[in-house]
């Protein structure tokens, strides 16, 4: 494969110029966005993306669970596409680069391709994958989930948010139901670019993460069962309280993550406490349990004693409990070659870089069993996101972009 020249780069300043335009959609309270899944803001967004496609000439694709997928032509008009992208979604309290980048960083792939008249014989998509965060919708990576098959169309449509609200619905009621069917496309492989959300680049002065694996993940959303209660009159032995049984789970799966450091990690986040009154024992909790691990044997084994020690925590305290697994996937290893392309790229324009394991789920961490796929991480600010603080600078983007830019026009093929 012929190789882009080193002189070639991105419109860092247009790359950036977009980031900021999109964020203007879905302002969070604290400079950072909302813009969640199948919301009026996640159309909005989805709306301006498809404005710059189409002034970029590319043709828009939007399959039955909402993604997008913007195309530019090859030569060939059989050779597989390379695809690029992330999404466009963020958290109810999210950055503005997190997924965004992967998009627009795409997007400037193409542009940088029309400026300089470069064609491939592969064509190339960028990809908006639909509910990667899986906030209002659980689990994350939907749609990439049943592109992969790893979830069923009829589950994702059937989820329902905190108002009750159908995915299937909302799809539909935002406008970007697409008419295709999920998973048809064949591709000769991804790539993701994306913000590390960790420290690691940022502390070692790395300009580019290439992404050789990612962590398995396990998302528990737990109920517990108890009597709502007088908090003044009821005696300390007579209290069934899921409060308390709550505040114990948590330790328990701090103390599980700690037992296998250094990789594995573990968190209780969202809470949800009934009838939630201060003078009024809690009668339910219902949260949810993260843990990872890049090693599925330790995440199995964690999975395995917190699902014991619930069971311990509850029978103490006489309080009811049930279990619901709403996310998973396992451990990760992307793909050599393309692997080998984003590494090839950092090294080509003399880009400091390191190999690193995603901590976060991704887009592509499901693609990565139908197609050879890989990720490019570039820093962020403090190892800081899912926060509106996220954080990264001009420099930053532009060079995860440069490498994102190479390694995809490497597979691609450029036809002189």
């Amino acid at each position: 494969m012929a190789a882009p020249g080193e002189n070639l780069r991105i419109d860092s300043d247009r790359l950036w110029d977009s980031l900021m335009e999109m964020a203007k959609i879905g302002p969070g309270i604290a400079g950072g966005n909302n813009r969640q899944t199948l919301t009026d803001e996640d159309g909005e967004g989805r709306r301006l993306f498809q404005t710059w496609c189409d002034a970029a000439g590319l043709t828009m694709g939007v399959d039955q669970m909402g993604t997008m997928f913007a195309r530019r032509e090859g030569t060939d008009p059989d050779a597989l596409p390379v695809y690029v992208g992330s999404h466009l979604d963020t958290q109810p309290t999210g950055g503005k680069f997190d997924g965004v980048l992967g998009v627009l960083g795409g997007l400037e792939v193409i542009r940088t391709l029309n400026d300089l008249g470069i064609r491939t014989r592969h064509p190339i998509v960028v990809a908006n994958w639909t509910n990667e965060e899986g906030t209002r919708y659980a689990p994350a990576m939907m749609a990439s989930a049943v592109f992969a098959d790893m979830i069923t169309q009829d589950y994702a449509y059937d989820r329902r948010d905190k108002d009750g609200k159908r995915f299937g619905d909302e799809l539909e009621r935002i406008g970007w139901k697409g008419d295709e069917p999920v998973g048809q496309r064949k591709m000769k492989a991804f790539f993701e670019l994306h913000i590390e959300q960790g420290p690691i680049l940022e502390d070692e002065g790395i300009d580019i993460g290439v992404v050789t694996h990612g962590q398995g993940l396990k998302w528990l959303q737990v109920t517990l069962t108890g009597r709502e209660a007088h908090t003044g009159s009821t005696p300390m032995p007579k209290r069934r309280n899921a409060g308390l049984g709550m505040a114990r789970v948590t330790e328990l799966v701090h103390e599980v993550a700690m037992d296998y450091q250094p990789h594995a990690v573990g968190a209780v986040g969202h809470m949800e406490v009934y009838p939630n009154s201060r003078n009024i024992i809690a009668g339910r909790t219902v949260f949810t349990i993260d843990i990872r691990s890049p090693d599925k044997e330790v995440l199995d084994e964690m999975d395995a004693r917190i699902r014991d020690g619930i069971a311990t925590i509850c029978e103490a305290l006489d309080i009811g409990f049930e279990i619901e697994q709403v996310g998973h996937f396992d451990p990760v290893t992307f793909d050599k070659d393309c692997v080998k392309a984003v590494r090839d790229a950092a090294e080509r324009l003399g880009y400091s870089h390191r190999d690193i394991v995603s901590g976060a789920g991704h887009d592509a961490c499901w693609i990565n069993r139908v197609a050879p796929t890989s990720m490019v991480m570039c820093p962020c600010v403090d190892g800081l996101s899912h926060n509106e603080a996220e954080e990264i600078y001009p420099e930053w983007a532009a060079a995860g972009c440069d490498v994102l830019f190479h390694a995809v026009v490497e597979t691609a093929v450029i036809v002189d």
